[in-house]
């Protein structure tokens, strides 16, 4: 009889926190929509990959000319010696050190741009262009494959941008140069992803390699071996054959995955690679979606996805055996398609918290979507690296919560209601702001991804020139070259070696 009653008055108390931050978060978003400045965005900013694909491909990839030379190296030639480009950049380097008082750190990054055959880049497009309506193409899992390339698109954005006009582009944060020696950073604008789902196995591997041979015949990848290369391979599972030639190079991935199945010792670290979000599956809630949405948050928590899941994973069916009973708690099996698109929107949306658990990686798009949604997400991954964290404070926008803690019975409901109204408030305040730097869009817009994703790789660049000068100047055998494979990861699981460990 007691139980009885005191799962009544959970459930008085959970109805009464609903309802208080219902009605509190409409009045705090009447103020914002009210009186918050208007951003201001260019006319025909896109947001969706398949509208600004076609618009690309269609109106824009055919007016694409440069008034520069590129002096990309396609044939074996005089031009290709990388001492000769050695000697060019460290002129360079010299004059600005002496003569700009912000060397090497000052605004804009400087990236040259691959000019590379059309069979990497825009055949790559036309391809996915030309079949993404057969929704029949699933994966072995059932995940529809053109929705998962939409979802690690973060080549075609960053691409897009760098290769405008620049009267088109709005970043400071990047330029795109023509000369190989004024560069800091070269990017590589092979589409892996598309590759992957898109091509029969061999063809895919077979591709690969001839990638890999153009690239590691650059001169400037001879200079630094790769050190200074940006790879986008932001699907674990692109361009796995041929990944240890390249390990040197930046990869922009959508996590580290430390447990080892997707990614071999040694490969990926926080120092040299960079975690980039993934694109969002449902559109943003903007101003007026909140203030709209605030009064229909009466679902505690909320969760439309796979339950059985490998890796870190398991934990998606213990949370869902341990939540689904909760009256105030709404989890259901979906998957990734127009409907389940349409569903988890919706029911994000009529949510105050977003349940986002690890999957087959740490990372999934789940989280980017509750933020844009406006749906405070409940990060339950132990091994997740955040992306843009060197900027972004996740705890102001997620409940960060251990794997241990969230499967224990009652613990995590009773954590969530817990938190008083003005903690929630806090939260979604922040999210208003938050969203927009996880919305790739054409063209770029200041704050947006693609603008974080260069302000942080500025930050690498001083390692970069550090290890690139160090490995052309040690003895070959000497002693061990310097690396980064001992980072440890940020796991909010306990470590039985914790004691031990400095």
């Amino acid at each position: 009889m007691v139980g009885k009653q005191q799962n009544h008055s959970h459930r008085l108390r959970s109805k009464s926190l609903i309802l208080t931050l219902s009605l509190f978060s409409s009045s705090l978003l009447v103020i914002l929509y009210t009186f918050s400045p208007s951003v201001s965005y260019p006319n025909q900013t896109e947001t969706s990959f398949v509208a600004s694909l076609e618009q690309f491909l269609i109106h824009k990839a055919p007016k694409l000319t440069s008034p520069f030379r590129d002096d990309t190296v396609r044939v074996e030639s005089d031009d290709d010696d990388p001492r000769k480009l050695e000697s060019m950049v460290s002129e360079r380097e010299n004059r600005l050190l002496n003569e700009d008082p912000g060397y090497p750190t000052e605004f804009p990054v400087k990236v040259y741009v691959y000019e590379m055959p059309k069979k990497f880049t825009f055949d790559l497009l036309w391809l996915f262009h030309n079949t993404y309506k057969e929704t029949s193409n699933a994966t072995s899992n059932g995940s529809p494959v053109h929705r998962l390339i939409e979802q690690h698109s973060i080549d075609y954005w960053l691409w897009a941008d760098l290769i405008s006009p620049e009267s088109e582009r709005r970043l400071k944060s990047v330029v795109r140069v023509h000369q190989q020696q004024d560069a800091d950073f070269y990017y590589v604008p092979f589409f892996t992803t598309i590759s992957f789902f898109l091509l029969e196995k061999q063809q895919c591997k077979a591709l690969y390699r001839e990638a890999l041979k153009w690239v590691t015949d650059q001169p400037a990848w001879k200079r630094s071996e790769g050190r200074d290369h940006i790879f986008p391979i932001h699907h674990p599972w692109s361009f796995k054959t041929v990944r240890k030639s390249v390990k040197n190079a930046i990869w922009l991935l959508p996590d580290l995955d430390s447990t080892g199945n997707w990614y071999k010792p040694g490969q990926v670290s926080l120092e040299k690679d960079l975690v980039l979000p993934y694109v969002p599956n449902v559109d943003r809630c903007d101003a007026k979606c909140l203030f709209e949405s605030a009064p229909l948050r009466n679902t505690l928590l909320f969760f439309r996805g796979r339950l059985k899941r490998n890796a870190g994973g398991k934990i998606r069916a213990k949370l869902g055996a341990e939540l689904s009973g909760d009256k105030d708690v709404i989890i259901t099996e979906g998957t990734a398609g127009e409907g389940g698109k349409l569903a988890a929107q919706d029911g994000m949306r009529r949510s105050l918290f977003c349940l986002c658990p690890a999957g087959d990686t740490p990372s999934s798009a789940r989280l980017f979507d509750a933020i844009v949604s406006g749906c405070i997400p409940v990060i339950v991954s132990d091994e997740l690296e955040l992306p843009f964290e060197g900027i972004l404070d996740y705890n102001k926008v997620a409940v960060i919560v251990s794997s241990s803690d969230a499967i224990q019975p009652g613990w995590l409901v009773n954590h969530l209601r817990s938190l008083v109204p003005s903690q929630v408030k806090e939260f979604q305040n922040s999210l208003a702001q938050y969203s927009r730097h996880f919305i790739y869009s054409s063209p770029a817009q200041p704050l947006g991804p693609e603008d974080l994703t260069w302000r942080m790789i500025a930050g690498k660049l001083v390692n970069i020139k550090l290890h690139t000068r160090r490995s052309q100047r040690v003895v070959k055998g000497s002693r061990s070259i310097c690396r980064c494979d001992c980072w440890r990861p940020n796991s909010t699981a306990s470590n039985p070696l914790s004691p031990l460990l400095p």
